[in-house]
């Protein structure tokens, strides 16, 4: 049976596509047209070029699928409202549930965000049960996140449509070609990151996700949301650790909130005026006061969630990175 996977050539699809393809699975590989797609080349993956605001296409697309994996999203945190984060990440789920109903697929396993549920403090960490929270920061990407899931388990309780759902925290590892969390290693790794924040976040090698995903494609529960996630961490015990793993000096200093959000504040304005995207922004300066914990027991008990240690996802992501030619760019 072939699954159409969206976002096949994003950080999680490249590494999730590979899960597939060694488990024995068909995929049809649904990108963005005219997108090069250089981590797909070599594999043994149908190519459909298709954009997945064309309903029209994405019916297309499922033809012949007997299942369907969405990871495909926008994550873009800047600015903060963004109707093409809105567009992409609500009509664009909406689209593939409509063709998943319309062409009546067997599975549709939805990659939902962590954030999508209340998040806590290490003694009280986030799960499945705790009511969506992160709407304080008037972020699109965690409001369009939690409307998509919202849709999803609606249709799942009204109109039967086989749908899981999984909900990654903070990924770790190779293909992160953007790069989102490898921002971090790189400038810790350029000596670019003097301190840190007071927050902190929960996260996760990328191949454990994959392999979430495929096992909840396989035996996950119609209805049921899944936080995959594996070890609560500050900034501080993070950027520590990175700096321990790839052999670079320690951030030395830890900013007060204050501090950090008058920066963000700053940054904020000023890419309003010179229309310039900032590393950091006001809202991010917010997010990265608070602390983000979750926790993955669900996940790990139903799904058999893999747990490997988060040193291994460093070492993995800077080792790509390296043989990717990262380390001389500049970001």
């Amino acid at each position: 049976m072939k699954i159409l996977l969206t976002g096949a050539d994003g950080f999680l699809g490249s590494n999730l596509v590979r899960e597939l393809l060694e488990r024995g699975h068909k995929v049809r590989a649904l990108v963005e047209p005219g997108r090069e797609s250089a981590s797909l080349k070599g594999l043994d993956v149908e190519i459909c070029q298709a954009d997945i605001l064309d309903l029209r296409k994405v019916k297309d697309a499922v033809n012949g699928c007997g299942s369907i994996i969405h990871t495909a999203a926008v994550t873009a945190t800047w600015p903060s409202r963004s109707k093409i984060v809105k567009k992409v990440n609500i009509q664009g789920t909406r689209n593939i549930i409509d063709a998943a109903k319309e062409r009546g697929v067997r599975r549709l396993v939805y990659v939902g965000s962590a954030n999508s549920f209340g998040f806590g403090p290490k003694e009280d960490p986030g799960d499945e049960k705790k009511p969506y929270s992160a709407s304080r920061y008037g972020l699109d990407y965690f409001n369009s996140k939690h409307h998509a899931q919202s849709m999803v388990l609606e249709e799942v309780r009204d109109n039967g449509l086989k749908a899981v759902i999984v909900n990654p925290t903070f990924m770790v590892g190779p293909y992160d070609a953007k790069p989102g969390f490898g921002v971090i290693i790189l400038a810790i790794y350029m000596g670019r990151m003097p301190g840190c924040a007071a927050g902190g976040r929960n996260y996760i090698h990328v191949r454990d996700v994959a392999v979430g995903i495929a096992n909840a494609y396989e035996k996950g529960r119609i209805g049921e949301c899944y936080i995959l996630g594996n070890r609560n961490l500050s900034y501080r015990e993070l950027f520590d650790m990175i700096a321990n793993e790839i052999g670079a000096k320690v951030p030395k200093f830890n900013y007060p909130g204050m501090l950090i959000k008058i920066y963000g504040m700053s940054a904020s304005v000023f890419g309003t005026i010179m229309k310039k995207k900032n590393v950091l922004s006001f809202t991010l300066a917010r997010i990265a006061c608070d602390e983000h914990y979750y926790t993955a027991q669900k996940a790990v008990k139903e799904l058999g969630l893999p747990q490997t240690p988060i040193e291994t996802a460093i070492k993995d992501a800077f080792l790509w990175f390296k043989q990717n030619g990262y380390l001389e760019k500049k970001f």
